[in-house]
């Protein structure tokens, strides 16, 4: 087997900032340098940032820079002719991992740096307090090399699905009905699923929240843990008030061997995959499963000729429960398997800093793979409303295959292109619930539902229902998939209506 073809992490760095104090925050470029540094000292190896031919960076949301890549490089002492900074998604990093791979594979990059950081909780602390920050100045309309494409169309934010905790439980409701579950029955899984996740955050050193949690306190609404979105309450939904930053660094087996990294520094990577479902929910083919996830599981575990079930350790994206679930069934795992679904803690636990999540999930299964180095481990990603996909694996020894994988242009369009039903815009008439949500206020009360439904011949539209309290609550103690009704269509405002 070419070492020069085979890509490798050999370092890597994390950090979370918990002060409430804002003379402890750091701007997100400022933690970058320290994870870098960070990752450097993890592979034992000093001199490796200066040698850097390739600085990758994941687009931070909470503080923007004109050229974080090339600042950064400044700040490292490092000359890369290779410079990368994504657009947004929380699958970015993955992504980075699977084309950094191809370049070191082809010989087009030698060392490289991939590294992401938020400070979203000091800003807003800072806001909040009327403080100024005295950071790097805020650059505007930033080029990143590459088309920025909506995650939602003009219909769907018309009716108020625009943010991720009025999006992620559609599919959620979807997922009980497909199921065939009870309303209740539902909760105490969610509870169950999501008690797991903190048991796991508990005992990682990075994570936002260090507690385990009870099914009981995830899923009983109270002043602390208010309804968002039904059926998530607060403990459910990702919490992107963090500062929290993560890189590693990659290399080929041949150049760490020149190099002189330590061989129990190395991590292989051993396969990846990215794609998308059609872009929009609205035109998914159901809110139950992904074409996308289930395609991307088969292309890398095909990579070195594993199955779901060789897989030692998993971290599934966990944005909100929706997420893991359809990941979960979509990659062939049992619902009752035993393996835990993250290590490290999940969004809404370990913490859920904007796209450079999957970072610290990376940087976390390589420590784990290095304590246990016959082990394997999968991690899944995703970006905008269970859209875009990559997903990785890991192993603590050699895999036995060259990096060789295919272009994701190669399934894409079949992907784009998979069956779904029509979208109408001014739909009228009998319907059915397909899927919905009712959203809440930050009081705690329900101020407005949101419905996809079909209309007899089966197209699929967006509404909202009406605002009376009465219909809400009924929304929530009573399953409305499946429950009939009556569209009408706005045209003055371009707005639907359903009524049940």
């Amino acid at each position: 087997m070419d070492e020069r073809k085979v890509p490798i992490i050999v370092g890597v760095g994390q950090h979370t900032n918990r002060s409430a104090d804002l003379a402890d925050a750091r701007e997100p470029l400022e933690m970058m340098v320290l994870v870098a540094r960070k990752a450097e000292q993890d592979a034992q190896t000093l001199g490796l940032l200066s040698r850097l031919d390739s600085i990758r960076v994941v687009s931070p949301y909470s503080w923007t820079y004109v050229d974080p890549a090339a600042m950064l490089a400044e700040r490292l002492d490092a000359q890369p002719q290779d410079k990368v900074y994504t657009g947004m998604g929380g699958d970015t990093p993955q992504v980075l991992v699977n084309q950094t791979a191809d370049a070191i594979a082809a010989g087009r990059v030698g060392l490289a740096l991939l590294v992401g950081a938020e400070a979203l909780r000091s800003r807003s602390q800072a806001r909040r307090q009327g403080v100024t920050l005295d950071w790097t100045p805020r650059a505007q309309g930033v080029d990143i090399g590459e088309e920025i494409r909506r995650g939602i169309n003009e219909s769907e934010e018309a009716h108020g699905a625009r943010f991720p905790p009025e999006i992620y439980p559609l599919f959620e409701n979807a997922i009980r009905a497909h199921k065939g579950r009870t309303i209740p029955e539902h909760q105490e899984r969610l509870g169950e699923l999501c008690a797991r996740l903190t048991q796991v955050a508990q005992n990682n050193p990075y994570a936002w929240f260090q507690k385990a949690r009870t099914k009981e306190e995830i899923i009983t609404v109270g002043p602390d843990n208010r309804m968002i979105g039904f059926p998530y309450p607060k403990l459910m939904n990702a919490i992107i008030e963090v500062d929290q930053a993560a890189g590693i660094i990659m290399t080929s087996a041949a150049m760490a061997r020149q190099l002189g990294i330590p061989e129990e520094r190395w991590v292989y990577v051993c396969a990846g995959a990215e794609g998308s479902d059609r872009w929009y929910f609205t035109e998914r083919a159901n809110y139950y499963t992904s074409p996308a996830i289930r395609t991307l599981g088969q292309k890398a575990l095909d990579m070195v000729d594993l199955s779901i079930d060789a897989i030692d350790y998993l971290d599934l994206y966990s944005c909100f429960p929706s997420a893991v679930q359809i990941a979960r069934d979509m990659l062939g795992i049992p619902e009752d398997d035993p393996r835990p679904l993250t290590v490290t803690g999940g969004l809404p636990y370990a913490g859920g800093p904007w796209n450079n999540y999957s970072t610290h999930a990376i940087a976390t299964m390589v420590e784990r793979l290095r304590r246990e180095r016959d082990k394997k481990g999968l991690v899944t990603a995703l970006g905008y409303y269970l859209t875009k996909h990559a997903i990785g694996v890991y192993a603590g020894t050699p895999s036995g295959h060259e990096w060789s994988r295919d272009d994701p242009a190669s399934y894409q369009q079949e992907l784009a292109e998979g069956d779904h039903p029509e979208l109408v815009l001014g739909p009228e008439g009998p319907a059915v619930v397909e899927t919905y949500t009712v959203i809440y206020d930050r009081d705690g009360q329900p101020e407005r539902g949101i419905v996809v439904g079909r209309l007899e011949d089966g197209r699929r539209f967006i509404a909202n229902t009406e605002t009376d309290a009465g219909v809400l609550e009924a929304m929530i103690s009573e399953e409305a998939v499946g429950r009939r009704g009556h569209v009408r269509h706005d045209p003055a405002h371009g707005i639907n209506s359903f009524r049940l």
